[in-house]
């Protein structure tokens, strides 16, 4: 019985055996392979060339070199009074005391003229200037502009300056790589990087401003400083934060160098800025209003009207043309528009191209100096020379050349005729049509105080509700 059960294990043994090399063997080779397909990987480099118009890995330290030494700090002293107790109100004893602002400014020429923010040094007594290896001078005011907040300061030194040169700001491109470059704690320069998140950004809601956006941060202290690309020109100056907490959060602006180069440039050799018109009046493009206007375009200037006798009349600018460029410069929005004009001189000629009937054409416009300013309630006002101010012995106005038709009558009532002068409007002194326009900005285009200078010499102030 053992020899048959033995028999019987053997016999199964030497089955499994049998049946296992066949499957290793024979069925495993005649079962097809499945071989995954893999493709060939290709390569692609993660990092790009440096170049002057943006990219990554972008070697800051240039155009670092080339700034830290021309930005300076500038700080204003401001004389005040207060009164420390009651009775120094009552027997009206003031005490003075002064009151320290501080800023940024950026040398653009070697023997020492400063560009800076009007805000910056706006009611100084004295203004000092620490440079980037610690000396320190006294500055004189050489002229300001509250309308682009640019101002221009001037300091004596022997020996030349480093300072910065101007690039062009209209060719700044969005994504670009940008340096802050400020001294705010009058230490030494200091150095912060973004990009150019927008241009032609207003602020004021009241199509005013054109500035240059970028997330680089700039905190209290850096505005008049410098924004420069990557080869260290300058295209813009530091002007502005949108903060809730009046620290960097996110955003700054800085008025764009062309237009900064321009106020400074006028200044320098009128005095004041001289602006040039075109003589159109209309509004900026989006859905609503091009449902609004009948048009089809959501972008660009919809002219409503031409001034009579401007650049743009003589051109042949018509009512219902959409000005989409000037002189290459796109313009999709009126702060375009602002921001290319305050570029401009009078009698600059531009290109000016125009969608008209669904054709594109190209007007040749001489702009023209603005001389004239049309004052709600009152009529309009006109600029005059100095000879005319004096025989009425004032020293700043406006003459009034037309009486609003609406409100003639009232006036003339009260011995206001054509010939009276505008010396302040909204608290704000008027000696030019900037300032008037500055003026009506204050409170949205409405005159709420004017103070005249009728024809006898009276001198009146009226309030409006």
């Amino acid at each position: 019985m053992k020899k048959i059960l033995t028999l019987v294990c053997v016999s199964a043994l030497g089955g499994a055996l049998t049946l296992g090399a066949y499957k290793q063997f024979f069925e495993n080779s005649l079962t097809p392979k499945v071989i995954e397909n893999q493709a060939t990987a290709t390569l692609f480099p993660v990092n790009l060339n440096a170049s002057s118009d943006g990219g990554t890995n972008v070697d800051f330290t240039t155009a670092a070199d080339k700034t830290v030494h021309s930005v300076v700090h500038v700080k204003n002293t401001t004389l005040s009074k207060s009164y420390t107790s009651f009775e120094d109100l009552f027997f009206g004893r003031s005490q003075r005391y002064e009151q320290i602002g501080t800023g940024s400014g950026v040398i653009i020429s070697p023997d020492g003229y400063i560009i800076t923010n009007n805000h910056v040094i706006e009611g100084a007594q004295s203004i000092e200037i620490t440079t980037n290896d610690n000396k320190t001078f006294d500055a004189e005011i050489v002229g300001t502009d509250p309308n682009t907040d640019i101002a221009l300061i001037k300091i004596d030194s022997e020996d030349p300056l480093d300072y910065s040169t101007f690039g062009d700001s209209n060719s700044a491109r969005i994504g670009e790589w940008v340096l802050a470059v400020g001294n705010p704690f009058n230490l030494t320069s200091t150095v912060t990087a973004g990009i150019i998140s927008a241009k032609s950004r207003d602020l004021s809601g009241r199509n005013t401003q054109s500035f240059i956006q970028t997330d680089a941060a700039v905190n209290p202290g850096n505005s008049g400083g410098a924004l420069v690309n990557i080869n260290g020109e300058l295209i813009g100056i530091n002007t502005a934060i949108s903060s809730q907490t009046g620290n960097y959060i996110g955003y700054s602006f800085a008025v764009p160098s062309n237009i900064a180069r321009k106020v400074v440039e006028d200044i320098m050799e009128f005095g004041n800025v001289q602006n040039g018109i075109l003589g159109v009046i209309g509004g900026e493009l989006n859905s609503k209003n091009a449902q609004d206007f009948g048009v089809d375009q959501t972008e660009g200037f919809y002219v409503t009207d031409v001034q009579k006798g401007t650049g743009a009349d003589r051109a042949g600018i018509q009512k219902g043309d959409i000005i989409q460029q000037i002189d290459g410069v796109t313009i999709s929005k009126f702060s375009d528009l602002k921001g290319f004009l305050n570029t401009k001189s009078p009698d600059d000629e531009v290109e000016v191209k125009v969608l008209r009937d669904g054709t594109l054409e190209s007007l040749k416009v001489t702009l023209e100096k603005l001389t004239t300013i049309d004052i709600p309630i009152l009529g309009t006002l006109k600029e005059v020379p100095k000879q005319a101010l004096e025989s009425l012995d004032i020293d700043y106005g406006l003459q009034l050349s037309e009486l609003s038709e609406t409100h003639r009558e009232d006036w003339e009532s009260d011995g206001i005729s054509e010939g009276s002068f505008v010396t302040q409007i909204n608290d704000i002194k008027i000696n030019s049509i900037n300032d008037a326009q500055r003026a009506l900005e204050k409170y949205s285009n409405k005159v709420l105080r004017i103070a005249l200078v009728k024809n006898n010499g009276e001198k009146v102030v009226y309030r409006f509700r």
